[in-house]
C-alpha cells in the first residue's frame, strides 16, 4: 500500500528516471503515440465522465466509458475562433462551461476527467487541478496530458516556475496575462518588435487560448509533487510516462 502513496523522494526519482528511459526508447511514430493513449484509456477510463477541450482530437475510450464533452464555446464559436481547424470534425459540446472551474458539475459526481493538452491553456492551472479533484468521486481518475515544451513550438520558452503558478493562483491570472501573451508573440509567433504590442492586444481582445504555461517532464513531475505534498490535493499517481512529445499522468483521487 505504501508503494502506491508516492510520498517518498526516492519514488519520485524513480518515476522520473523510468520516464526518461521510456522517452529515449519510444519509436517516434503516430501509431505508437496513439497506441499508448488507447492502452491507457482502456485501462483507466470507465464509468461516466467528461473530456475538456477535446476539439477534433477526443481521447478514444472503451464501451465501458460514457463521455460528455465540455468547452467554453459552442461548436459554431469554436469554428470561428480556430479557423485553422476548418475541415476537421469537432466533437459535439454537451456542457458549456469554463474547464478550469466546472461550475456546472457537482462535487464528487463523475468517475473521470480527461484533460488532454488543456492544462497549459489554463491561466490558473492550480485551480484547474483542484477542480478536477473536486468533481471526481473518490477512486475516480484524472487523465492529464501536457506537451513537453522541449519537443514543441514552446521550446524557446522558460518552464513555468512554481512561484509563478502560486502568484497567479493567489493574486489572479490577470496580473501576468499580458506578460504571457507577449512571450507567446515573441517566442512562438516570432513577430518583430514593431508588431508585438498590436498582436498582443489583438490576441487578448479575442481571448485567444494560447499556452499560458509550459513544462518539461521534470517540471511536470515537480508540479504534481508540489500539488500533492504542499497543497494537499487528494490524489496518488497511478502512472506517469512520456508519450513522444507529450507527458501523460494518470491521477487517482483518494480520501483526503
Amino acid at each position: 500500500m505504501h508503494d502506491l502513496i508516492w510520498t517518498l523522494t526516492e519514488r519520485w526519482q524513480s518515476i522520473l528516471s523510468n520516464a526518461r528511459l521510456r522517452l529515449g526508447r519510444t519509436p517516434p511514430t503516430e501509431a505508437a503515440f496513439r497506441e499508448l493513449r488507447s492502452a491507457l484509456s482502456a485501462r483507466f477510463i470507465s464509468g461516466d465522465g467528461v473530456e475538456i477541450g477535446a476539439l477534433h482530437e477526443p481521447l478514444g475510450v472503451s464501451d465501458r466509458a460514457r463521455v460528455r464533452y465540455v468547452d467554453r464555446m459552442s461548436v459554431a464559436d469554436l469554428r470561428s475562433h480556430y479557423p485553422e481547424l476548418a475541415g476537421k470534425p469537432l466533437v459535439p459540446i454537451d456542457i458549456l462551461d469554463d474547464g478550469e472551474t466546472l461550475r456546472s458539475i457537482g462535487d464528487a459526481t463523475i468517475d473521470f476527467v480527461i484533460a488532454n493538452h488543456m492544462l497549459e491553456h489554463c491561466e490558473d492551472p492550480l485551480t484547474a487541478l483542484e477542480t478536477f479533484m473536486r468533481v471526481v468521486r473518490p477512486g475516480g481518475i484524472v487523465y492529464l496530458a501536457i506537451p513537453d515544451k522541449r519537443f514543441t513550438f514552446d521550446a524557446p520558452r522558460q518552464v513555468t516556475s512554481l512561484d509563478h503558478l502560486l502568484r497567479d493562483h493567489h493574486e489572479g491570472p490577470q496580473r501576468s496575462r499580458r506578460e504571457h501573451y507577449l512571450e507567446w508573440v515573441h517566442k512562438v509567433s516570432h513577430k518583430p518588435e514593431s508588431e508585438a504590442n498590436a498582436e498582443c492586444d489583438a490576441l487578448m481582445k479575442m481571448q485567444y487560448s494560447i499556452h499560458f504555461h509550459v513544462w518539461t517532464l521534470s517540471g511536470f513531475v515537480a508540479l504534481l509533487r508540489f500539488c500533492r505534498k504542499q497543497l494537499k490535493m487528494p490524489f496518488r499517481i497511478e502512472l506517469l510516462t512520456p508519450n513522444q512529445f507529450e507527458v501523460i499522468a494518470i491521477l487517482r483521487k483518494v480520501a483526503p
